[in-house]
């Protein structure tokens, strides 16, 4: 029987998840995905959803803290960088006028100076009317310093998926196998030829209010699309292998990722910035470009670097040490 964690411990915003086995990872999708393999998790609680611009407004209020986008960037980790592009700022999304080589981020993805997550779409924007919006532009650093404070931490790659799943084992999505049952969007997706057409029909263009749609299995909120979120594990091309110390039958204990030193992205070996997994895809992922938007999907991101998709929640572990602190 899975042990649960007690409801008497669980703070207002928060769900308990049940420790139990399951398979992480797929073997049926992209290689970073692979290999499919039991692992087991104890049990935490989780945030219902993702951190909002008024509880991360809260928590600059409190600490005075400026996040990664709002600083200059070190001239050291980047080299070839002009002075514009050291300047605070962040990457910010456009919606292309026409198909472009989806092969290339740049055709959609442009360093926009003065863009935090005070200002999602660059100067002149406002998170005026979108307070209960996912936090975005947020780098790991911040994140971390946000968990930090609200006495929680950032989840595992292993525990995010776990919770992510909903108690629904092997399935598709958190919510089936359907993307949209019954003809129904219950996730913040792309709809369209991506980059270039945004048909919207499931009603955002880009970033929805948290509780827009159906929560999964364990009562979390859009764990699948609307933005990416942060894990405490760094990036492995793959799932670490088994425990060879292990019989092949039993299932490894809270695992954890990849090491730092392997994490570093091998197409840049100019820009030494190590990288963290972000799981959940967000509105930007598309079935014509990418199908992340399921639990075991995964993905690289530098830990430096906030984008337009991608925020994060938070996790807690009653009688255990906050795992993460690397």
């Amino acid at each position: 029987m899975n042990k649960q964690v007690r409801s008497t411990a669980v703070p207002a915003g928060m769900k308990a998840i049940p420790g139990g086995a399951f398979t992480m990872g797929s073997d049926s999708h992209y290689p970073e995905e692979a290999p499919a393999h039991r692992v087991k998790v104890a049990p935490f609680l989780m945030d219902e959803t993702t951190v909002t611009n008024r509880q991360f407004a809260a928590f600059v209020q409190a600490t005075g803290h400026v996040t990664v986008a709002e600083r200059a960037l070190d001239p050291a980790l980047y080299p070839k960088a002009s002075p514009e592009e050291l300047a605070p700022g962040a990457l910010v999304f456009r919606m292309t006028a026409g198909p472009v080589d989806t092969r290339d981020f740049r055709n959609w993805w442009h360093w926009v100076p003065g863009t935090s997550w005070r200002h999602p779409e660059g100067p002149g924007s406002s998170v005026k009317g979108r307070k209960d919006h996912p936090v975005v532009h947020v780098a790991y650093e911040d994140a971390e310093a946000y968990a930090k404070w609200a006495g929680k931490a950032l989840p595992t790659e292993a525990e995010w998926e776990y919770a992510a799943r909903g108690g629904l084992e092997g399935r598709e999505f958190a919510w089936g196998d359907e993307l949209a049952p019954r003809g129904r969007h219950v996730a913040n997706t792309w709809q369209g030829a991506f980059p270039w057409q945004n048909l919207a029909e499931d009603g955002f263009e880009r970033t929805c209010p948290v509780r827009s749609f159906p929560p999964n299995g364990y009562g979390l909120y859009e764990v699948c699309g609307n933005v990416w979120e942060w894990t405490s594990d760094w990036w492995g091309a793959k799932h670490a292998p088994a425990n060879p110390d292990k019989p092949s039958c039993c299932a490894a204990d809270n695992p954890r990722g990849g090491v730092m030193l392997s994490s570093y992205d091998p197409t840049q070996p100019g820009t030494p910035i190590p990288r963290k997994v972000l799981k959940g895809g967000s509105f930007l992922c598309a079935p014509s470009y990418c199908r992340r938007y399921r639990p075991a999907a995964r993905h690289a991101q530098m830990v430096d670097t906030g984008m337009s998709h991608l925020g994060f929640r938070c996790v807690i572990r009653p009688g255990r040490r906050a795992a993460g602190k690397d």
